[in-house]
């Protein structure tokens, strides 16, 4: 033990001095120093190459191949000035994580010599081998033919590693029938149908813009733990939750973690990660304590959502990379450890032009700002028309443990809008019209205290689609997750929201109806037959439930509850009507997630018989061996016997229950496996689990085979 936290204090004292060297220079040298952005390529190409890139990237133009050499030249240039000997191109397959083939630059030449070497070809297109991604059934495992085509939307950047570096060149996934295999393809599809609904309503509002795109700031949480307790705790090594572990005396009750004094180490390795991420020019802006014991939370600012998934899938490598260093293991996991605070991933989401509107701004007058209400009565109509996959794009297995806890969002999907915004969509509706409520001044009670502008309205932490001024605070998303999906879905149905409000102002306005007339009585309209996805109260309250049912708002408990919607008819022509995905691959991705699910809840199944047959048991049998060798009579020892006894035998018997569903899958179809996972696999583990749990409390220390939550809890 102290020879591991030599180990850590060393990796700390060596990490010292690099730190305050990158530190002082992050406003000039470091941000964005690794990222071959459009204005860095500005630097190395002819004029008319970086007018056709800039282009593409800015107003979405075709991509020239013709300048795809010049381009390719001008990236091997930079790349291998900045140390990078291979490329990559770097892209998000099904499985939710990202992926990279790596190539040399470097090409064998005569006499044993070797020249660097990258072409325009190299840089479009690569053909990784697709059998061995999910595809859902879209391609056969010995059909393995798949491209990846490079995205110039995001800009090419270097990976480090301690022995040198990467070119990593963003890329799309597609198989060689043309399907999308990954999850950036749909999102930059679903960028593009915004795109085209929002300005078709902008020429209206007098809004003259290129583009109109998502905007994204995607806060990540995440547990920190010692990398020691990490390796003695199979559970966590195979599916990055703890399956056993009795409540420690102390967790987050006295709220003395929040926001609280960060650890000195758990400080350093911030740092650390801030540094890298600013090299790859990801903004971030927060670092604070979370809820729970041993969680933290990384925030960056807005960006492009293109971009922000990019990066946000970069931030969960880099946070687990570096952790490392720091004797620690960064989890990612919605719910690591029962009884505390899980983690997600709030999502901010926003819509703006290239000209900086954001159309979700409500300025100093919302009552009076048309377009913001236009854009907001949108965003109302999708949630309530898509309920259903609101919560498909953030349906896992490990996601299912936090939502509804009462530490995350309920299933039930819902609008918080805040009492004055509320208040004047119900104006608008009732025909009253006027500002509602103000925000005001908050007086502290001394003169020494400044007096603080106050908002018009509270926050809301138990909404899972939250106003928060200027934006949409997706709360439901889980840690672990991309975040490509849940915006592609976003960007989807307020897409097609907007056509549907054009399609009804369009149609009044043939009947000689003015525009703003129009638009007006069109809100009215669709806040009147949308606010019962409006909720301002507690979500995690059981009378929410009961009201949301009287609304008949959909209340999908399970991630299974909720995958099953994912090819209802509306959905299926949704997204072909936009384009943004065909029915075959709608079905292919319900089929992934159902066998998703399936692997996950399987893997934690055969994981809880293994630990509790192989350590638990033993373990509870030695000691019961021990306290039989006592010869002295003791009432202290037979209740002891006794408890230990009950508690063995309650575990052997929920495992023989376990081994028994552990052996049983379900049926032939991913389905019938998933939801024999859901139904007999899960509650079987958690009888085990209680037994287990129940062990801990009562075994001498030395029996009792993990980590303890009290160990793993507290990282200082």
């Amino acid at each position: 033990m102290n020879h591991d936290f030599d180990v850590i204090s060393a990796a700390r004292n060596w990490r010292f001095k690099d730190v305050r060297k990158v530190s002082s220079d992050i406003a000039g040298e470091v941000f964005a120093s690794d990222v071959l952005d459009i204005d860095e390529l500005r630097e190395l190409v002819s004029k008319p190459v970086w007018k056709s890139l800039q282009a593409t990237i800015e107003k979405g133009t075709p991509l020239d191949p013709s300048i795809a050499d010049t381009i390719a030249l001008a990236m091997k240039k930079w790349a291998l000035e900045k140390g990078a000997t291979h490329y990559t191109h770097w892209f998000h397959p099904l499985t939710g994580y990202t992926a990279e083939k790596h190539d040399s630059f470097y090409t064998p030449i005569s006499e044993g010599k070797v020249i660097a070497s990258f072409t325009g070809k190299e840089l479009i297109q690569a053909e990784p081998d697709a059998s061995s991604f999910p595809s859902g059934g879209l391609r056969a495992t010995f059909e393995a033919r798949g491209y990846t085509a490079w995205d110039p939307t995001s800009p090419a950047f270097i990976m480090r590693h301690a022995n040198g570096a990467t070119l990593c060149i963003p890329t799309a996934f597609a198989s060689w029938t043309g399907e999308a295999l990954d999850l950036k393809t749909p999102l930059l599809r679903s960028i593009e149908a915004l795109n085209k609904s929002a300005q078709r309503a902008l020429k209206y509002f007098g809004v003259e813009a290129n583009k109109v795109s998502s905007t994204l700031g995607a806060e990540q949480e995440y547990f920190l733990i010692d990398e020691e307790f990490y390796y003695r705790r199979p559970d966590l090594v195979m599916t990055g939750r703890t399956l056993f572990g009795a409540k420690p005396p102390r967790g987050q009750e006295l709220e003395d973690h929040y926001f609280g004094s960060i650890p000195d180490r758990v400080l350093s390795f911030m740092t650390d990660v801030e540094n890298q991420l600013y090299a790859l020019g990801i903004p971030v802006k927060t670092r604070h304590n979370e809820v729970a014991p041993g969680q933290y939370e990384i925030a960056p600012i807005f960006e492009p959502s293109n971009i922000a998934a990019d990066h946000q899938q970069l931030i969960m490598q880099v946070l687990k990379n570096t952790a490392r260093r720091y004797g620690m293991v960064a989890l990612l996991h919605e719910k690591p450890f029962a009884g505390i605070n899980g983690s997600g991933k709030h999502c901010n989401w926003s819509m703006g032009t290239d000209t900086g509107i954001n159309l979700l701004e409500p300025g100093d007058t919302p009552h009076d700002n048309l377009q913001f209400l236009f854009f907001c009565a949108a965003v109302i109509k999708a949630v309530d028309m898509h309920q259903d996959l609101l919560r498909i794009s953030v349906a896992s297995a490990s996601n299912d443990h936090r939502l509804g806890a009462n530490e995350a969002p309920p299933a039930i999907i819902s609008i918080f809008l805040g009492d004055q915004l509320t208040d004047i969509f119900e104006r608008l509706a009732s025909g009253k019209g006027g500002s509602g409520k103000k925000a005001g001044i908050l007086q502290l009670g001394t003169p020494v205290l400044p007096p603080l502008p106050k908002h018009a309205g509270d926050r809301n932490r138990t909404s899972p689609f939250a106003f928060t001024g200027n934006k949409f605070e997706f709360r439901a998303v889980g840690s672990s997750q991309s975040i490509s999906f849940p915006i592609t879905v976003l960007n989807t149905i307020v897409a097609d929201a907007i056509d549907a409000l054009m399609d009804a102002v369009e149609s009044k306005m043939k009947k000689k109806m003015g525009f703003e007339q129009a638009a007006l009585e069109t809100i009215k309209e669709t806040y009147a037959k949308h606010k019962r996805i409006v909720f301002n109260g507690d979500g995690y309250s059981a009378a929410w439930h009961k009201e949301a049912a009287k609304r008949g708002l959909l209340n999908l408990r399970t991630a299974i509850d909720a995958i099953e919607h994912f090819t209802d008819e509306k959905n299926v022509k949704l997204f072909s009507r936009l384009g943004v995905l065909n029915e075959r691959e709608i079905h292919a991705r319900q089929e992934i997630m159902y066998d998703i699910y399936f692997k996950q809840v399987n893997i934690e199944g055969e994981t809880t018989e293994w630990i509790a047959q192989t350590q638990i048991l033993p373990g509870a049998l030695s000691y019961l061996a021990e306290l039989s060798e006592i010869e002295v009579k003791s009432r202290a020892a037979e209740r002891t016997i006794e408890q230990v006894v009950e508690a063995t035998d309650a575990l052997s018997d929920a495992l023989e229950k376990l081994k028994a569903q552990n052996a049983e899958l379900g049926g032939d179809e991913v389905h019938e496996k998933a939801h024999h996972m859901r139904d007999n696999v899960l509650p079987a583990m958690a009888e085990v689990r209680k037994a287990a749990d129940a062990l801990e409390r009562i075994l001498a220390d030395k029996y009792w085979p993990l980590p303890s939550y009290r160990e793993m809890l507290f990282v200082k």
